[in-house]
């Protein structure tokens, strides 16, 4: 900062409130505004140890690649060299974040991005903001907020990142979201607002890979017809550079399910190499149960070469695809920690209403811009029904995904109240229908 700490903060208390692999966090209090602030430190001699730590990571893993061909982890190394430098780069980190507030700033949302007051490239000064987890229950019960709008919250803020801005945190785990409170003039739709810390990492999806991204997944949601089959398999192509051979894997990475209907030649329609019975499509996924869990678990063991494709997935998927899938896991582990009472699939239609959209709007964009080149002499009726019909696609898809949502919303609410009557008779009184309905008795 160029200056001494007591020149700068009234108060600045030595003892961190959080400590991580390049950073620690402490609590200060801004000289003449009297302001708390959150201030990240970079840990000393980062910089140099960071060199050698890369340096052994290339090594080993190329040792690695030498010995045993078929484990082929070079590409960590390569993606260690090309972000570490990035997060730690603090000024780095405050343009991300004030980025990503532009780009939902027109948007009611529950999503909030502390300020950052001042950066430098090892240090960062930004608003204080205290809350809970995003999955702590208590916090969530005794501050009055539902835990199924958290769920559905999460997938919204995520799902406009990736479909819509194509511009993404790419480091998402718990730690890195809090929850508080909605604050006078929020523009959350809510009573709570979603904290989203450490924004020193984040990835960009160019049109293409976005919108072909977004309809693998509206076909991994369509039923499993013939061509949707062929969809899925050409848009898994485009987005991961997956042959059919590797298809079944990658798709169960985005599922985090065994495979769906269709996707084995090799073996029985109705079930996969784990045994479970599959469903037709991700609207059709039941809850996961411990025996499927155990089953994908033994087919990776003992199912010949199935190890080593799970492996050449890894090698071949877009690096920023790969931290695409990393959120879909965020998502899916919140929504079972949290312990929603809607259905499994309920962030599912979530994502198909955002890849409707993003769909739309890549189309339709493209049937203006080819109505303004052509202009009025040129503009034919077959152009003017290309757009009705782009249209009228759009507004039966998302409108049935709305139906669907209202549906199971439906009977997540009866689930909620059913759970609240029985903690007012069995745990007692109206604080026990109140635990029982937070998901806590």
């Amino acid at each position: 900062m160029g200056m001494p700490i007591s020149d700068y903060f009234e108060e600045f208390d030595p003892k961190p409130i959080g400590v991580a692999s390049l950073a620690q966090v402490h609590i200060g209090r801004l000289r003449g505004s009297g302001e708390q602030v959150a201030v990240k430190l970079q840990h000393p001699h980062l910089q140099e140890f960071c060199e050698i730590d890369m340096e052994m990571v290339e090594v080993t893993l190329g040792w690695i690649k030498h010995w045993f061909p078929d484990f082929e982890f070079t590409w960590l190394g390569e993606e260690m060299r090309e972000n570490l430098p990035k997060e730690m780069d603090f000024i780095h980190e405050k343009q991300n974040a004030e980025r990503t507030m532009a780009e939902f700033e027109h948007i009611r949302t529950s999503l909030y991005i502390p300020e950052v007051k001042e950066a430098r490239k090892r240090i960062l000064v930004m608003e204080y903001i205290q809350g809970g987890r995003v999955d702590d229950l208590e916090y969530l019960s005794d501050h009055n907020i539902d835990r199924n709008k958290v769920s559905l919250e999460l997938a919204r803020i995520f799902c406009q990142m990736v479909h819509i801005n194509g511009w993404f945190h790419a480091d998402p785990h718990p730690g890195n979201l809090l929850i508080r409170p909605a604050t006078p003039g929020s523009k959350s739709p809510y009573n709570f607002e979603i904290v989203l810390l450490d924004h020193g990492l984040y990835f960009d999806l160019d049109t293409p890979l976005r919108i072909n991204y977004s309809k693998w997944w509206l076909a991994l949601i369509a039923p499993a017809t013939p061509e949707t089959l062929e969809e899925r398999k050409k848009y898994a192509k485009l987005v991961g550079n997956i042959d059919e051979d590797l298809y079944p894997v990658f798709e169960a990475a985005i599922t985090g399910r065994a495979a769906l209907e269709g996707s084995w030649e090799d073996i029985a329609q109705d079930d996969g190499p784990t045994g479970v019975p599959r469903a037709k499509s991700m609207i059709d996924l039941s809850a996961q149960t411990e025996e499927e869990m155990e089953a994908i678990r033994n087919a990776v063991v003992q199912k010949e070469g199935l190890l080593l494709s799970v492996f050449d997935v890894l090698r071949r998927v877009p690096r920023r695809v790969l931290m695409v899938l990393k959120l879909n896991d965020l998502t899916r582990s919140l929504d079972r920690a949290l312990m929603t009472t809607h259905s499994t699939v309920r962030i599912f239609l979530i994502t198909a209403k955002y890849c409707t959209f993003a769909v739309w709007l890549d189309e339709s964009q493209r049937l203006v811009s080819e109505m303004r080149r052509k202009g009025l002499s040129g503009m034919s009726l077959g152009l003017l029904w290309d757009y009705f019909w782009v249209w009228w696609r759009y507004e039966k898809m998302y409108r049935s995904l709305e139906f669907a949502e209202w549906w199971m919303d439906t009977g997540a609410s009866l689930v909620t109240a059913k759970a609240w009557i029985r903690g007012l008779f069995t745990v007692g009184g109206l604080q026990g229908a109140h635990r029982a309905a937070a998901g806590l008795a």
